[in-house]
């Protein structure tokens, strides 16, 4: 029976989605973040790292949401359901599938931390300057980048309705939790094609079966 370690708020519930998609048993190990927002210290127990998701499966403990994706593929979508065959295809499949984490993942995350300096656990006495500073290089540096990627995000759905062609892919479920994020948090308004890509995303059955398992999909932190 493949587990999944699953951590509110988090990747791990693209690897929910993946294993609906290929239509696989599995059991969910539940955790929540602390306080801080961080995930609980049990989950080292797990992995190292201890973060969301780990993935076990005949013995394996896999890490990394987009290693664990390409496990699945590879071990399990016999039919390759979710991975294009055209060479073109699979180039952008490859692409997308570290693009989200390479790429977009990081300004997310800079932004959030940024966007969080005139907030606690910031020293009250710091606030005030941690807000400036945050909002100083949000509008000198991260918002101009996160312009730039929707935009470039915006016009790769011009010819399909999925990241790695017509067909659903690894490469979409991969993409689904920064994409949600740049939605939801990036403040970037006139994105059609990715408003109705996150739609198809959330009419998929596999995807909502995933969120009866897993809980309500949430991007941590504060809008």
């Amino acid at each position: 029976m493949i587990t999944v370690h699953h951590l509110n708020q988090s990747r791990s519930q693209r690897v929910l989605w993946a294993l609906e998609e290929l239509s696989l048993p599995y059991q969910i190990v539940r955790y929540q973040r602390d306080k801080t927002m961080m995930a609980p210290a049990t989950l080292r127990k797990v992995h190292p790292l201890g973060k969301s998701p780990v993935l076990e499966d005949n013995g394996l403990i896999l890490a990394e949401s987009g290693a664990i994706l390409e496990y699945l593929q590879e071990t399990y979508d016999q039919g390759s359901q979710l991975k294009p065959q055209d060479r073109e295809l699979k180039l952008q499949y490859r692409f997308w599938l570290h693009y989200a984490e390479g790429s977009l993942m990081p300004l997310l995350l800079m932004k959030l931390v940024f966007s969080s300096l005139g907030k606690p656990p910031i020293p009250f006495g710091l606030r005030s300057l941690g807000k400036v500073l945050g909002q100083g290089v949000q509008k000198a540096y991260l918002n101009r980048q996160l312009e730039t990627h929707a935009r470039f995000l915006e016009s790769s759905l011009a010819d399909h309705r999925w990241f790695a062609g017509d067909h659903l892919s690894m490469a979409d479920v991969q993409m689904s939790f920064p994409v949600f994020a740049l939605l939801e948090r990036g403040g970037i308004e006139d994105l059609p094609r990715l408003q109705a890509w996150k739609k198809n995303v959330e009419m998929r059955p596999a995807w909502q079966r995933a969120i009866q398992q897993g809980g309500p999909f949430e991007i941590p932190g504060e809008p």
